[in-house]
């Protein structure tokens, strides 16, 4: 009769939840949507380039300012002192004079063109806030999933360890019999220690992984819901490298984004250019004061019938101003030139982005094809591993292997462990990945993800599928019987 598989019985001694675990019960453990919802709300970094948006949509009613109306009011409050030589005269009177200007610009290209570049720049802002919060929803499944890997690795050191040691006390007993040498006991223990130290390591990485959970939230969690083995592993919807291309192409938000980057280059290159064209502004203004103060004590201007220093004058004109540039000692043509170079550089990023968002789409979705494989391969990797290491005991037991097969075994049998794990959070977050290079990624990507989500996950006893041991007992019975 076949002893129980190994691996089974290191799940089985490994039962022991951790520590931070323990500490909260199932209801406390945090979901993936409630991570997200709370990085939305607290991410410091989103919260900095909401800002920097909300800044820079201010230059479209900055540049429309350049084409309203412009009215000024002020005074002026003066002490006038006039002294006459002959006869000796002095006079002293002080004056307030008050006045409005008002300026609408009638014919201004350069300020129009202006607020078609502001406008297109504060589009590119929108769409790249848009990224940075669709971003965000891929950094909190990829924060959420690297506690779970952290996890999972932690789970299967603590369950090599334990294999280990019990090998490791199986050398120790055979060697105290007689029936194995001290060799067999010195690899056993370096096993042992190496794995040890893995496990020591793995536990500090699960820490770390928490405390990147908190710098995005800015929330401890005691504990996450882990993710189901149930979870359906298929190829991208539609399986076509293609078909995800045109959709990024159309809909990805860095290269929307690009889109009217150029577009206000155009425009800002247009408005360069305006500046060889004339301006034609209607002015109008306001002034009441005493005569003196607004010029009109002195003979020339006084009106008639009108005494030195006295009185007081209201003056209104409303007229059209023109102006023609002829020569700027080269600043409108040099800035000409600068803009035109300030399109070439942003249709070259675009072209940069658009390369590399496909080049991207076409990896991602290449990604998730393989990962598709790869988790089975891996999950059979383990079944075949496990079935190894049951046979190498065996043949250790009978005498036909010795004790450093049997240990190099175990390292396989939990390294096809570990990379199972590892292949099942690739294929989540590449799927993710694909969705945001096409643009289509969303908060309703997490909560369809929600539904194999355990409450009552276990790391210690749920990092491997619950049908692993029944399967690598069938394969190892069906080759012995062979």
């Amino acid at each position: 009769m076949l002893r129980r598989l190994s691996l089974a019985l290191a799940v089985a001694s490994a039962s022991v939840a951790m520590a931070w675990a323990e500490q909260a019960p199932p209801s406390a453990k945090t979901d993936l949507v409630t991570v997200y919802q709370e990085a939305a709300a607290n991410n410091a970094d989103l919260a900095a380039a909401r800002a920097d948006y909300q800044a820079r949509r201010e230059v479209v009613p900055q540049a429309r300012a350049g084409l309203l109306p412009n009215l000024s009011a002020g005074a002026d409050l003066s002490d006038n002192r006039t002294q006459i030589d002959s006869p000796a005269n002095t006079a002293s009177r002080s004056g307030t004079v008050y006045q409005a200007n008002l300026s609408q610009p009638l014919f201004r290209a350069d300020r129009w063109f202006q607020l078609q570049a502001a406008e297109a720049s504060s589009e590119q802002a929108a769409l790249e806030l848009s990224a940075i919060e669709q971003n965000l929803i891929l950094q909190s499944a990829e924060t959420y999933f690297a506690v779970l890997r952290a996890q999972d690795t932690l789970a299967s050191t603590k369950a090599e360890e334990a294999a280990f040691k019990r090998q490791l006390d199986q050398a120790n007993e055979r060697f105290d019999v007689g029936l194995s040498d001290k060799t067999d006991v010195l690899e056993a223990q370096a096993g042992f220690d190496t794995a040890r130290a893995n496990r020591i390591f793995a536990n500090r990485q699960v820490e770390d992984a928490f405390q990147a959970l908190i710098t995005l939230t800015n929330r401890e969690h005691p504990a996450l819901e882990g993710i189901e083995h149930s979870l359906p592993i298929l190829a991208p919807t539609p399986n076509d490298a293609k078909a995800w291309v045109d959709t990024a192409a159309a809909q990805n938000l860095n290269l929307q984004a690009s889109n009217y980057a150029v577009s206000a280059a155009e425009e800002t290159l247009r408005q360069r250019k305006s500046g060889h064209a004339p301006t034609l502004d209607a002015v109008a203004s306001y002034q009441k004061g005493d005569n003196d103060s607004l010029g009109f004590s002195n003979s020339g201007n006084r009106l008639p019938g009108q005494d030195p220093f006295s009185g007081d004058v209201e003056q209104r004109s409303i007229g059209l101003q023109l102006n023609i540039p002829l020569y700027s000692g080269g600043l409108t043509s040099s800035q000409v030139r600068e803009a035109y170079q300030r399109v070439n550089q942003s249709e070259q990023l675009r072209e940069s982005l658009r390369r590399q968002v496909v080049q991207n789409t076409r990896d991602l979705h290449r990604a998730v094809n393989t990962d598709v494989e790869t988790v089975q391969a891996r999950k059979q990797s383990i079944i075949s591993n496990q079935s190894a290491l049951e046979a190498t005991e065996i043949g250790y037991q009978v005498g036909t292997r010795n004790i450093v097969d049997v240990l190099d075994a175990q390292r396989q049998l939990y390294n096809s462990v570990r990379t199972y794990n590892f292949a099942r959070y690739d294929y989540i977050l590449n799927n993710l990945r694909l969705k945001q290079a096409a643009g289509t990624l969303s908060p309703a990507d997490l909560e369809a993800l929600e539904q194999y989500l355990k409450s009552d996950y276990d790391p210690d006893r749920d990092f491997l599928p619950p049908d692993l041991a029944k399967a690598a007992e069938a394969q190892l019975r069906g080759n012995l019987d062979y």
